[in-house]
């Protein structure tokens, strides 16, 4: 998941004059000349309140200056359409930082592992699968892999998926209370190998401080990835938590543990090459 950066301005002011302070922004778009018609309204996907909002947090001003993603709203199949317009108003769930989320009730008191990204949803619903006496909050923006999870969900009979669609942080900080999550999993974040764009990667002090809060003592935060420069960047952010111990016997990485299900885009990487590091601490009391 990424997100594209603003390009910076062309050209300098000259060395003996003072820059122009920066205008302020509107605080709404400004109305279009007079004889011009009003701007048409960004296209809905869906009905609101049937699937997946385009922007779960439309009319609350946002407070994210750097994000590590980017919606992608690529072409979404019959089934997939047909999945999110039947399961979406049950099983689907909208980031906007205003509702406090009651787990033991979305769940019906089942322990909750949050899976932030989860691509087209093969290995989540494995995973959902193979415990269903455990609730599986998967986050994500694709909308192609929202309601494929779904899709899958439904044709395995599983009851224990929920598809949260947002910003996974805001879910974190404002939907979630502390020591909440019996795990977190996150299974090949976008690396931003370019060294410009580091500050964009999800695995950071801050996050991993407020993702460690919402783990319950003994939970796991379990990572993955197929860059190494990320993987060792994990790593030293990880061990620097006071929160979270490394459940490596040398401090290091640990094999892929067997409950993790090799996902469309792990293969990829194996293809091309790729050397695969997984990360599981666990949260102290």
């Amino acid at each position: 998941m990424s997100e594209s950066s603003t390009a910076p301005p062309v050209g300098r002011p000259a060395a003996d004059a003072a820059p122009e302070p920066p205008a302020p922004r509107p605080a709404q778009p400004p109305a279009p000349p007079a004889g011009q018609p009003e701007p048409a309204e960004r296209p809905r996907m869906f009905p609101p309140g049937v699937g997946p909002a385009a922007d779960p947090t439309e009319g609350t001003a946002p407070d994210r200056a750097i994000r590590s993603f980017q919606p992608r709203r690529s072409r979404v199949t019959d089934s997939q359409r047909q999945a999110l317009l039947r399961l979406w108003s049950r099983w689907g769930l909208e980031i906007d930082g205003r509702t406090r989320l009651d787990l033991t009730a979305l769940f019906d008191g089942r322990p909750v592992v949050l899976e932030i990204g989860f691509g087209m949803g093969e290995a989540s619903a494995e995973m959902a699968a193979a415990d269903p006496d455990t609730g599986l909050l998967a986050a994500d923006v694709h909308t192609p892999g929202q309601g494929n999870l779904l899709r899958l969900a439904e044709r395995a009979g599983l009851t224990n998926v929920r598809v949260a669609n947002g910003d996974a942080i805001l879910l974190l900080r404002e939907m979630l209370p502390e020591r909440s999550l019996a795990g977190l999993r996150i299974f090949f974040p976008d690396p931003w190998p370019k060294k410009r764009h580091h500050k964009r990667r999800l695995i950071q002090p801050a996050f991993v401080a407020l993702a460690a809060s919402r783990l319950a003592p003994g939970a796991t935060l379990h990572c993955a990835t197929d860059w190494v420069p990320y993987a060792d960047w994990m790593l030293e952010v990880l061990s620097g938590s006071e929160l979270l111990a490394n459940t490596a016997a040398d401090g290091g990485f640990v094999p892929r543990p067997a409950g993790r299900p090799l996902t469309r885009f792990e293969r990829q990487g194996l293809a091309k090459g790729h050397e695969v590091r997984d990360l599981v601490f666990r949260r102290l009391p």
